[in-house]
């Protein structure tokens, strides 16, 4: 599965825009620097119930909007 295609399944899994889920997760905290991916990824999955891979694509999408830091992450921008 393409980047993509895991952003586009994450918008019709959650029916919200990467957009919205940005700006829940800043009104609920989760958006705080640096930040531990095991923390976001658990995040996504009480909220939005996202697996695994869902919840990494958008960590990676996240670093590179830079509305992220991660703590201890070998992803690049």
């Amino acid at each position: 599965m393409s980047f993509e295609a895991y952003i586009k399944n994450i918008e019709t899994a959650t029916n919200k825009s990467v957009i919205e889920i940005k700006n829940q997760a800043t009104l609920d905290g989760i958006i705080s620097n640096p930040i531990h991916a095991t923390t976001f990824v658990k995040y996504l999955k009480d909220t939005y119930d996202l697996g695994r891979g869902h919840a990494m694509a958008l960590w990676k999408y996240f670093i590179e909007k830079d509305w992220l830091e991660p703590l201890n992450s070998s992803i690049k921008k």
